[in-house]
């Protein structure tokens, strides 16, 4: 009776437009409820919990993506101004951006080619076809940019866009001990690796370490999105012959 009663209720509230975005803001404010009970754990991921959470409940309600993203489709939206509003925060690191250009610049080069390089030879070695390919290819850059370079070049949009959250969701998890691993303490340094490989994920991470840390990750992300659009066409006919 009560499984009967929840059913019809669901049906009636799946009608709504605002389910998705409703579903998506509960399930994510939990997890950072969550996040700050275990002091801020990177293991303790809010957006991997949300999305476990999230997936969880489509699938015990046998509800359509389709019919989740119509709703939640407004947070897809503010990707954009929100990945543009990151310049404010660097604005205050202009004077020592000015000095790190250069290493900057080497380094923005190299992390968005070997991105790209290792995503496409990982996937062709293990015999993935090209269409999943050129959807790995964009993997490490904002989703938006991603959605659309693999749509473009002939990828699958929705695969990209979850290999672009499971990476954030991993650079996230593992920065910091990586850091230590290597040593590294400088927070510009530390904040243009997370936004280089772990976009957005990456960045909203390391604003919690530091407001420096974060501003030369919003740096990263956005350079990367750029550069990886303009080389992803370039490199793929390169890299469909070196693994063919």
């Amino acid at each position: 009776m009560i499984r009967h009663d929840f059913s019809g209720l669901w049906v009636y509230l799946s009608a709504s437009p605002l389910l998705g975005l409703t579903l998506t803001l509960i399930a994510y404010l939990g997890a950072w409820q969550l996040h700050r009970r275990t002091g801020g754990h990177p293991l303790v991921n809010p957006v991997l919990i949300a999305v476990l959470v999230l997936v969880g409940v489509l699938w015990a309600t046998e509800t359509p993506y389709d019919t989740y993203f119509d709703g939640a489709q407004f947070v897809h939206f503010l990707l954009g101004p929100a990945t543009v509003a990151l310049a404010i925060p660097l604005y205050g690191q202009l004077q020592r951006l000015r000095a790190m250009a250069i290493p900057l610049g080497i380094t923005l080069l190299c992390g968005a080619a070997t991105a790209i390089v290792v995503a496409w030879g990982a996937g062709a070695v293990l015999g993935a076809s090209e269409a999943s390919l050129i959807s790995l290819a964009p993997k490490s850059v904002t989703t938006p940019i991603a959605m659309a370079v693999a749509e473009a070049l002939g990828g699958l949009p929705s695969l990209t866009a979850a290999l672009v959250i499971m990476t954030g969701i991993f650079g996230a998890m593992v920065a910091q001990g990586l850091f230590r691993l290597l040593g590294t303490r400088d927070p510009a340094v530390q904040g243009f690796a997370m936004g280089l490989a772990a976009h957005g994920i990456g960045t909203a991470r390391a604003f919690q370490i530091s407001a420096e840390t974060g501003a030369f990750a919003a740096l990263a992300m956005a350079t990367n999105g750029l550069l990886t659009a303009l080389l992803t066409p370039w490199l793929l006919p390169w890299l469909s012959r070196w693994f063919a």
